[in-house]
């Protein structure tokens, strides 16, 4: 007997078909790769422009927030000595700082005029090759940041609320006077003081006379040490005032910039970097992204190549199943008609002598010692492939695995009515066709041993003590509880109404083996005529 040529067939064209396809995917991916990760490191060039910013004004918003307010702690009491070291410790802490102006402040009454505000002296300092230098020099009346520092605490004196503490935005807004490139700053008063220098105001207390102190910092924004926090990318980083805008534009290059907050508003951080710097940071990035595109398109050239393989392994397989059914079948046809000739002979008409019955009788004998040898050889081969199955794992989503079942017998049964619940677990690590066989056949019974108009089933799914816990409940017509120990017997057929055609007693003893070599259990919970529950316990695997 000539095999049948069309039951596998090797397609190269399908083979060549699929290669293609796989090559022109991995181009297009890594295209797309690509320039998503030119434009993410683009876009990763104008906005990271603010941490560099943030770190390179780190030390001037210490400066501005913790140094400067120090001043008040001295509550008026600075003099030229202290102001000095005062500010030694600024200039060797915050090299931005040129020029410290100390104002020694007088209040007092004015005669019909009530509070006065006067400077009796000032002081600069500023760094030299010998240290820090102090200079002494007269009242400037017409110093604009002393007058507008006094008239800001006039008027915050009118309106203080001495019942507490003012606010940050109060102290920004009276004792800080923040202009380009310089800051001034005059120490906060008291509540006490406060009430004292009201009383001023209103021209009571003419003999009092109470200090303060007015420090202006002079800064230069081009001494500021800039952090290149990302030099991946930006190449060059520099300060440039605000209205800095390059005549020559290269195309080669990439620019972006962010302002200075503060005392240094009118300058910006102006950043600078070639294409090709960036280039090399794109493909840096890239290398993993393409190299995992790669990876993948490797990996489905071995699948490819492992199914071409697998067709060469099946039709080596089929062609071995082929030779081996021939050959039985010739095996079981020679005895067969060995035993068929000797049987006619004994049935003939004809005499048979004592040697020829005994001959005939040999005959039978041997050729049913071979039929026997044989039946053995083929039950031992069956054994031999059930012990060959193996468990095939992979994680499945319960969910999503109940709900294929739940429609597919949806559609072959539109009177079934299904449901389903997925308590505490979600991902379930187990071979889905063994898992599969064992839904399918307690589906199948549920709706076959119910009545109709009864053709119910709920399929629960929890976890218990590291084990996970399948409940099928129906309302079919039950199991006699003399009957439970059977039913999980080979060949066993319960007696009934629906076994008496297509039942052959192998569904739920198949079901018992499948569990049993899944190191589970099952159980079953059933009354007659109420319905029964199905429970498989399985070792849970995360």
């Amino acid at each position: 007997m000539k095999a049948h040529n069309t039951v596998y067939q090797k397609n190269f064209s399908l083979i060549a078909a699929f290669l293609i396809l796989i090559s022109i995917t991995l181009v297009v991916a890594l295209v797309i790769a690509y320039n998503f990760t030119y434009r993410y490191v683009e876009n990763e060039f104008n906005s990271r422009k603010l941490d560099v910013l943030e770190q390179t004004i780190k030390p001037y918003n210490d400066f501005f927030q913790n140094r400067i307010p120090e001043i008040t702690s001295y509550q008026g009491f600075l003099d030229s000595s202290s102001a000095a070291n005062y500010a030694r410790s600024v200039f060797q802490d915050y090299p931005f700082v040129k020029l410290i102006r100390y104002d020694e402040i007088a209040i007092g009454s004015r005669a019909g005029s009530g509070m006065g505000i006067s400077v009796k002296a000032v002081y600069e300092y500023q760094t030299g090759k010998n240290g820090i230098i102090g200079a002494r020099q007269r009242v400037n009346a017409d110093d604009v940041d002393f007058r507008t520092m006094a008239a800001k605490f006039n008027y915050y004196i009118v309106q203080a609320d001495t019942s507490r503490v003012p606010s940050q935005d109060e102290v920004y807004r009276t004792f800080y006077d923040v202009r380009p490139s310089k800051i001034s700053y005059l120490n906060i008063p008291r509540r006490e003081d406060i009430k004292i220098y009201r009383e001023l105001q209103k021209g009571r207390n003419t003999a009092a006379y109470y200090k303060h102190n007015m420090m202006t910092f002079m800064l230069d924004v081009y001494t500021i040490k800039l952090r290149n926090t990302h030099p991946e990318l930006y190449q060059h980083i520099s300060v440039q005032p605000v209205v800095y805008d390059p005549l020559n534009n290269d195309k080669n290059e990439l620019r972006t910039e962010v302002a200075f907050p503060g005392a240094f508003a009118d300058y910006k951080l102006y950043f600078r970097s070639a294409k090709g710097h960036l280039s090399d940071e794109i493909n840096r990035r890239f290398m993993p992204t393409g190299a995992i595109v790669l990876l993948i398109y490797v990996f489905l050239v071995l699948i490819g190549w492992l199914i071409y393989r697998n067709l060469n392994v099946n039709l080596k397989l089929f062609k071995l199943q082929y030779d081996f059914i021939n050959n039985f079948t010739h095996e079981f046809k020679t005895p067969v008609s060995v035993i068929k000739i000797a049987g006619s002979n004994l049935r003939g008409e004809g005499e048979l002598t004592e040697r020829q019955r005994k001959h005939y009788g040999k005959i039978l004998d041997e050729e049913a010692d071979k039929l026997n040898e044989l039946m053995n050889k083929l039950l031992s081969f069956t054994q031999i492939e059930n012990r060959s199955i193996k468990l095939n794992k992979e994680e499945i989503n319960l969910d999503q695995f109940v709900q294929k079942y739940i429609n597919t017998f949806s559609i072959k049964y539109p009177d079934f009515e299904m449901g389903y619940k997925v308590e505490g677990i979600y991902n379930f690590y187990t071979d889905p066709v063994l898992m599969g066989s064992i839904f399918q056949n307690l589906i199948e019974n549920a709706y076959k041993y119910s009545n109709p108009g009864q053709k119910e089933l709920f399929i629960s799914i929890g976890y218990e003590k590291r084990n996970i816990v399948f409940s099928f409940a129906d309302k079919g017509i039950g199991i006699p509880k003399d009957e439970i120990n059977n039913i999980f017997k080979k060949f066993y057929r319960i007696e009934n109404q629906y076994n008496q055609n297509g039942s052959v007693g192998l569904g739920l003893a198949f079901c018992k083996e499948l569990v049993n070599f899944m190191n589970g259990d099952l159980q079953v919970k059933s009354k007659v005529n109420e319905g029964s529950e199905f429970i498989v316990t399985l070792p849970y695997e995360n």
